[in-house]
This record gives C-alpha cells, sequence and structure tokens, in this order.
C-alpha cells in the first residue's frame, strides 16, 4: 500500500479548471502544494505528492466544477453526481459480474457514447473499459485514460474488499516515453494503439461477492478517491484479511462492526472465519487495531479537525484514550504524527 501518487495524475483537475476561467492556486494552497503540477522545471516541482493532497485537489475541483464522478468517464467528467448515483445503484448486487453490468447499463442509459462504461464477458476473460473515442494524438490523454482504467480497477477491488489480478490493458493511444509508470500502475502486460482502452482479468472474478453495504459506500464517498489512491492492490495479499478490513471501513463514530456481523456478511460461521484468519497469521482484533490506526491517519489529515473532533470521528468519548491507543499503534502521539505528515507534504 502507497500514499504517494503521481503528481501528473492532478493536471487533467486543474486543465478543467483553467479552461474554465478558474484561476487554481487558491486549490494548490488548500491542498499544500507549493509548487506548479503543470510545470515540472518550475521551483520546488516534486514528481509525487500524498494520497490526501491529490483528494484534497480532487474533492475541491468537483466542488467548484459541482460534479463528482471520479472521472472515470475517460478524460472528461460528465453530469454531477453521476458516479455517486451509479454507486447507490450498484452497492445492492449480489456479485462483481452483476455491479459491472449494472454500471454499465447506467452508463448507457443517462450518458451519451464517450461516456460510456464498456464490458464483455467471455469464458476466460472480463473486458472492461471504453470504446474508442477519437481524442486527438496528445499524450496527456493516455495519461487520463491510464488514470481512469486505474481507478475502475481499484474501485472493482474495493467492491469486493480484494485486489483483482489484471491479464492485460489496452491503450488506444500510443506509448509514453516512460511507460514504466504505466507498468508499474497496473502490473501486467500493456498494449498501445488498440482499438480501446479495456481491463482485462479471470472471469471467474465475477463471481465475486459485493461485500460493501450503503453505510460503508457513504464513507467511501466522502473521502473519495482517498481509499481507492492508498488500497493494497497487490493480488498476491491474504483475501480474507484484506475482505475483512475493507468491511471494516474508515468510520467508526457510530461504532465497530462486530466480528459476528462481519462473519454473516462473509456467509461463514465465527469460528470458521477465526480459523482462516489464522492461517493468514492474523487475528480479527489486529485487522480491527490495523484498520483503526488508518482510519486515525486519515482523518488526521484533515487539517481543518482538531485532535479531540478526530478522537470523536473515532469514537472515542475520551481524547486521552484516543492519544493511548494511537501511541500504541504507531509509537507516535497524534500531533507528533501529523507534525511529521505536515514537514514531508
Amino acid at each position: 500500500m502507497s500514499d504517494r501518487v503521481p503528481t501528473r495524475f492532478v493536471n487533467t483537475l486543474l486543465r478543467m479548471v483553467g479552461d474554465r476561467g478558474y484561476d487554481f492556486s487558491g486549490i494548490l494552497a488548500a491542498a499544500g502544494l507549493d509548487f506548479d503540477p503543470l510545470d515540472e522545471h518550475a521551483p520546488g516541482y516534486r514528481p509525487e505528492i500524498s494520497a490526501m493532497q491529490y483528494t484534497r485537489v480532487y474533492q475541491q475541483v468537483l466542488h467548484l466544477l459541482q460534479d463528482e464522478t471520479f472521472g472515470f468517464a475517460g478524460s472528461e467528467l460528465t453530469a454531477p453526481g453521476a458516479f455517486r448515483m451509479m454507486c447507490y445503484c450498484i452497492i445492492s448486487c449480489r456479485n462483481l459480474g452483476q455491479a459491472i453490468q449494472r454500471a454499465a447499463e447506467f452508463y448507457r442509459t443517462f450518458f451519451d457514447e464517450r461516456s460510456q462504461l464498456y464490458a464483455n464477458f467471455s469464458e476466460q476473460y472480463a473486458r472492461v473499459g471504453y470504446r474508442t473515442v477519437d481524442r486527438g494524438d496528445d499524450p496527456r490523454n493516455v495519461v487520463a485514460d491510464a488514470y481512469g482504467l486505474s481507478l475502475w480497477h481499484r474501485f472493482f477491488g474495493w467492491l469486493c474488499g480484494r485486489p483483482i489480478e489484471l491479464k492485460r490493458v489496452d491503450f488506444s493511444g500510443t506509448a509514453p516515453a516512460r511507460i514504466e509508470k504505466y507498468q508499474e500502475l497496473f502490473g501486467c502486460p500493456l498494449y498501445f494503439s488498440q482499438a480501446s482502452d479495456l481491463l482485462y482479468f479471470d472471469s471467474a472474478c465475477l463471481a465475486w461477492p459485493v461485500v460493501h453495504t450503503e453505510h460503508s459506500l457513504r464513507e467511501f464517498l466522502r473521502t473519495a478517491p482517498y481509499q481507492l489512491l492508498i488500497m493494497d492492490n497487490d493480488p498476491g495479499g491474504r483475501s480474507l484479511s484484506v475482505q475483512v478490513k475493507a468491511m471494516m471501513g474508515h468510520d467508526f463514530s457510530a461504532g465497530f462492526p462486530g466480528f459476528e456481523t462481519i462473519s454473516r456478511a462473509l456467509n461463514t460461521s465465527a469460528p470458521t472465519l477465526r480459523r482462516r484468519l489464522k492461517r493468514e497469521g492474523t487475528t480479527f482484533q489486529q485487522l480491527k487495531d490495523e484498520a483503526r490506526c488508518e482510519a486515525a491517519k486519515l482523518w488526521l489529515d484533515r487539517a481543518e479537525l482538531s485532535i479531540n473532533e478526530v478522537a470523536l470521528q473515532m469514537g472515542f468519548t475520551d481524547p486521552s484514550a484516543f492519544h493511548r491507543s494511537f501511541k500504541k499503534w504507531t509509537g507516535q502521539t497524534p500531533g507528533q504524527f501529523r507534525a511529521q505528515r505536515r514537514r514531508r507534504d
């Protein structure tokens, strides 16, 4: 899991703002970026920024433009709230295949061809992505397409609570100069100058159950796309542990999901779940502590919240108890952690 994002990923968002006549300097300042991401030769330029900084830019841009699509539809954003409404349409689906088909139907119903999600399932592979849309030879389009496909890939993994191993990714654009960055992003063979922009993965993944609920979806949308950017995307990871942590989420203000609740959601008995987690070298309590630690870090990255307010979001009525727990998890106090992150960013 990484909390760093290539700086170039914010370029499409900033250009959308600039093309509409807005000054994005305030957006950069609020995100804690003291350089121009559009200029690699600008003073202080950094090739990577934190996932939280990217999320702040994203949320401010979408608020300014009154749009909430994640930029999934190619390099263009579509209508306000489209991605949010699509999520609520698919969250009750039984499995990933059903969710993808419903998402594709949603975009076919409401948007033109360039904003539609294409899905084709065969016995061997599931192919999901965009149909060919001629947007010229601008190399920035390849970056935008890679970003969009990567977020769809991570979103599908988020729905199932485990990473999806890609077999191949096709791009309609030409190969970029720095192809190694794309290889790191997808971890599979890449093909350029193809007919469409597509993700290929094993059709067996389509039967994986959707493990999230409307409650965890609300939290996901509120902090989007932070969770997708930091999620463990290694298919070789501990799949059951990843699913359990995904179901725990990051919002504990209304309490923590119990072991029995998660066992029922995974259609397994509590003793069986306990044994399977033990085989993976962990326990429910360890996963709970990891989830709470990650959530605390997420909330502490929001500078507008005081540490006491973060404690309440974490479900602690006593701030001192939160301080003790956080130091146990990280070896630092919440204040020390926040100061260290600000220095790094």
